[in-house]
């Protein structure tokens, strides 16, 4: 047997009920794990005779490993281990690997008709990025696989995996995927969700600001934007530099219809997890809380708090990562409750990760009433592309792309003079603001408009949304003929991957 296997250090609160007489010998494993350098999120290497491997514990260890984020801990750890087993089935280990190897790898992998799992170039690339980090740690000569040379990347690398839908199209998804709903626009007979305003505000919220997945799921209860831009259509907020990639501080803006529906959700679900939370002792049992005393503002907002033993501490707000903010909590009228805004129904604060978990059970609802029986037995990767189109599909990143494109849209009809402004006007109003491009790159958070083209738009960047958008008829008056659902409606069938409610309609029909 030459399989590796990869175990990871468990979050504190996560152990579980360890034995009183210990682990392998060993009596407080959390500790003895925590003595030797290991922290949650690591992984630990299994080698084929069951023993841990010294060498890759060194690598977890090092600098050039603990110092990335722990999504990426997650996903280099996961690369690893294959590649791991892989060199194993030729008697070797990882430091003796060679160009050759990791060509004959990269082949089983990418190419190999035999294997039956084989890899997106776009997945090679991050797996050759994890490896080139190993093997340059190792210091491995030479390198057997270089990131940064052109024959190691793949050819067939995309930039991400664009997914839109337009604005009535998410509308029938969260009826039918997150309300209960049937195909005919009524709610199902038996339909129950104890989280359903929890699952659609944080959509709505998503969609609304473009925010990604963490940056949404790990708001504080107190980070809610309360300050409106000068028409009240818009509230703004700020995102912590310690969610977002770029690790930077910046501004975001939702609706304030999103937002109303946060607060409902705060003022319903949320408090009736909280009560229950409270009466159940659960927050009294935590390994790891801290009372929030005090929140600065201005430049840079600091929070203090004070722990279960009395310690008090501190730090800018700004700098805590998601799962120092899980501890924070607030004195309420009944006691202590989370910060964390989006709780489990157990009143917990809800991960991040599980929000994945949301919008699958919500695609297969939506699956199970406009697919037929013979439709669903078939995996979506394999289907006709008109089934696939019969059924709204979306991840919590396709908000953020829908966003884009509808900022893209709107802008559009900005700059087309839709709203009466001449050409001088919209000459002054791009060199004080930008073009589309780079506004939706301002909202999305990116550092060069090119990322905003190259990942999120690039698929409808030759269409020239510009005489498009033109082409739509207007009065003399200068009033609109064709809103913005049916520019939206008219890119769906011309461009590929949209998703708009007609083509649903029609697949159905």
């Amino acid at each position: 047997m030459s399989e590796w296997h990869v175990v990871w250090v468990p979050d504190p609160w996560r152990w579980g009920m360890l034995p009183m007489e210990g682990v392998l010998g060993v009596q407080d494993l959390p500790k003895a794990v925590a003595r030797i350098g290991l922290r949650p999120g690591d992984p630990v290497y299994i080698r084929p005779d069951g023993m841990v491997d010294r060498d890759f514990l060194d690598f977890v260890r090092s600098e050039v490993f603990r110092n990335l984020e722990r999504e990426s801990k997650r996903n280099y750890g996961t690369d690893y281990r294959p590649l791991l087993t892989f060199l194993s089935s030729r008697g070797l280990s990882w430091r003796e690997a060679t160009p050759q190897d990791l060509a004959d790898y990269r082949h089983w992998r990418c190419d190999a008709p035999e294997n039956p799992e084989r890899i997106s170039g776009t997945k090679w690339n991050r797996e050759a990025a994890a490896f080139t980090k190993l093997f340059r740690w190792g210091k491995v000569h030479p390198l057997p696989v270089d990131v940064s040379r052109r024959e190691d990347r793949a050819a067939d690398s995309v930039s991400a995996r664009v997914s839109w839908l337009t604005p009535r199209t998410w509308n029938l998804w969260l009826d039918i995927g997150l309300r209960g709903h049937t195909g005919a626009g009524v709610a199902a007979p038996g339909w129950e969700s104890r989280t359903e305003i929890r699952n659609t505000s944080f959509v709505q919220l998503l969609l609304s600001s473009g925010l990604r997945r963490q940056e949404g799921g790990c708001l504080l209860i107190f980070e809610l934007p309360t300050q409106r831009l000068r028409h009240g259509r818009y509230l703004h907020g700020r995102v912590s530099g310690a969610l977002t990639r770029s690790k930077s501080t910046r501004t975001y803006y939702a609706s304030v219809d999103a937002v109303g529906q946060v607060d409902a959700y705060v003022q319903s679900e949320r408090a009736w997890a909280v009560r229950r939370a409270q009466e159940n002792g659960t927050y009294d049992r935590l390994p790891m809380m801290r009372l929030v005393t005090k929140v600065t503002h201005g430049l840079k907002p600091r929070i203090e708090w004070v722990d279960a033993h009395g310690v008090v501490g501190g730090h800018e707000l700004d700098r805590l990562d998601w799962r120092e903010r899980q501890w924070l909590f607030l004195e309420g009228p009944d006691g202590p409750e989370p910060a964390w805004l989006w709780l489990t129904e157990q009143g917990l604060p809800m991960a991040p990760d599980r929000w994945n978990g949301v919008f699958r059970g919500a695609n297969q609802r939506c699956e199970e009433v406009l697919l037929t029986e013979e439709e669903r037995k078939i995996k979506r990767e394999f289907r006709l592309s008109e089934v696939r189109a019969k059924a709204p599909y979306a991840t919590p990143h396709s908000a953020r792309h829908s966003m884009a494109l509808y900022m893209l849209v709107l802008l559009n009809e900005l700059f087309e003079s839709r709203y009466g402004l001449t050409k001088k006007d919209r000459r002054d109003f791009a060199l004080l603001f930008g073009d589309p491009w780079w506004l939706v790159k301002v909202l999305l958070g990116h550092v060069d408009v090119e990322t905003t083209k190259r990942h999120y738009l690039a698929p409808v960047s030759h269409l020239q949304l510009e005489s498009i958008l033109a082409a739509a008829e207007t009065t003399d008056e200068g009033q609109d003929v064709e809103d913005l659902d049916d520019v939206f409606a008219r890119l769906a069938r011309e461009t590929a991957g949209i998703q708009d409610i007609d083509a649903l309609i029609g697949g159905a029909a």
